[in-house]
């Protein structure tokens, strides 16, 4: 049984049923598969420290002895009651294999019936011999954990937050989530840090001119600055904000990008309304800054899905041509940008 959406993840974590013998939590996410997985154990046994209840078995500890898996799955729990074995993978082919053949016996019933055997990996492919064992096994649980969304990472930030009794305006909520590390983990602890900044239980509720010295000035808001003013026409000011990212340390391959993604995101814009959507409706949707909507908004007004389309060679191009070595990535980004602002021109912006 796969469980992908929130409410079935969240309602199986909270009260698992006696009657899945096997928990597959895989992604590329490590953190978030710790997380998740360290919620079941606390709803598995007691102490998930107590060495006589759990058994942490890794990756290393089974290959080339699979028997250690079998063993583990096999003992009974001292103190009697449920019995948790967690097996911590990487992405050794042959301990898939093995995990595999544990997951099929152990829900057969050829081991302790009353132990949980929770499975902990990396981002499993479609060819994982566990992945398929465990999605079509009818005593097994699979979880897979895929990147938080932004209405993820604003929850995540607003709880970690009213733990201290401090909080943040709307728009500074938005200001941290765009600015925030992708991998969970590292995200928790810069929430820590900022609920440290703000002093834990002052009540205060910041906002963007509060995070400013938190956030400090980073290379990647030039060159979003930058993609902003190739997209508006605005050579001069596009070409100043790729400067300024150079000398704050980051390389041409990195403003191809920034212009890539804005790109993208009027892609998506334009494709959201024309699917129906309000305009700042689809803005906000395709992660738009509040200080950039109307901006964007204007250039959405004036570029065509088909004119995207147009530019999306030349930023591909640009891309293949700064991974080339030897090659003068500020000057090909600043060509791009040249291109894009031309067009922009064309277009009345």
């Amino acid at each position: 049984m796969i469980l992908s959406k929130r409410a079935e993840v969240d309602r199986f974590l909270s009260a698992p049923t006696a009657d899945i013998r096997a928990v597959l939590i895989y992604g590329r996410d490590r953190a978030i598969v710790h997380e998740r997985a360290d919620g079941l154990a606390r709803k598995t046994v007691p102490n998930i420290d107590d060495p006589f209840d759990v058994a942490v078995v890794t990756e290393g500890d089974i290959d080339g002895n699979a028997a250690k898996l079998f063993e583990e799955l096999s003992a009974l729990s001292l103190m009697g009651g449920r019995r948790l074995v967690r097996l911590r993978l990487d992405e050794k082919a042959s301990v898939d294999k093995t995990a595999a053949e544990a997951l099929k016996g152990h829900t057969a019933g050829e081991f302790n019936p009353d132990a949980l055997f929770l499975i902990e990996a990396g981002a499993l492919g479609r060819e994982s011999g566990l992945r398929k064992e465990a999605e079509k096994n009818p005593a097994a649980v699979v979880i897979p954990c895929y990147e938080d969304e932004a209405g993820d990472v604003a929850r995540m930030i607003r709880e970690g937050l009213a733990k201290d009794k401090v909080g943040l305006t709307n728009e500074a909520l938005e200001l941290l989530r765009a600015r925030l590390p992708h991998e969970r983990g590292v995200a928790r602890q810069e929430i820590e840090r900022l609920a440290l900044y703000l002093g834990p239980g002052s009540g205060m509720v910041a906002t963007p001119e509060d995070l400013q010295d938190f956030l400090g000035v980073e290379p990647e808001a030039s060159l979003g600055d930058a993609a902003i003013d190739a997209f508006g026409g605005r050579l001069g000011a596009a070409q100043a904000g790729l400067r300024r990212a150079a000398a704050e340390g980051e390389g041409g391959p990195a403003a191809v990008r920034a212009m890539g993604f804005h790109l993208g995101r009027l892609r998506r814009t334009l494709t959201l309304i024309k699917s129906g959507a309000g305009a700042q409706e689809a803005a906000k949707a395709s992660g738009v800054f509040w200080k950039n909507e109307r901006e964007f908004l204007r250039q959405a007004r004036a570029w065509t899905l088909p004119q995207l389309d147009d530019i999306q060679p030349e930023v591909l191009q640009a891309d293949k041509l700064c991974k080339t070595a030897g090659s003068p990535n500020h000057l090909i980004a600043e060509r791009l940008a040249l291109t894009i602002a031309g067009r922009a021109r064309r277009l009345g912006l």
